[in-house]
């Protein structure tokens, strides 16, 4: 299994709203396009006077991944729904990728 684990480095003061919006509009865009999330949520610290949050989410293969991603991030429903209200918060992010056992992927599961 592949855990793909993304951190977002937030404008100041966008947090909440970031959140909410990935709460009650992408997320629920992600279950329907098949992307297991597996937690998410704001950071404990902030950093540099920015907040940050996190999205951690599981395909089965990084081809999956690959595949998954292009046809959510590329769909009607991303760019007419939550991308703007996701992207415009957003002053930069990264993204790791690795191989995890299904007890891990449970252990972080929320």
């Amino acid at each position: 299994m592949i855990l793909e684990i993304r951190t977002y480095r937030l404008k100041p003061g966008t947090g909440e709203e970031f959140l909410r919006v990935m709460r009650d509009e992408a997320l629920p865009l992600l279950a329907k396009a098949g992307i297991d999330v597996v937690a998410h949520g704001a950071s404990l610290v902030d950093e540099d006077g920015h907040e940050e949050a996190y999205l951690i989410r599981t395909f089965p293969t990084k081809e999956a991944r690959d595949e998954q991603e292009d046809a959510f991030y590329g769909s009607a429903e991303w760019h007419q729904g939550p991308r703007e209200g996701i992207v415009s918060r957003i002053d930069g992010y990264h993204t790791i990728v690795m191989e995890a056992t299904d007890a891990a992927v449970t252990a972080l599961r929320r």
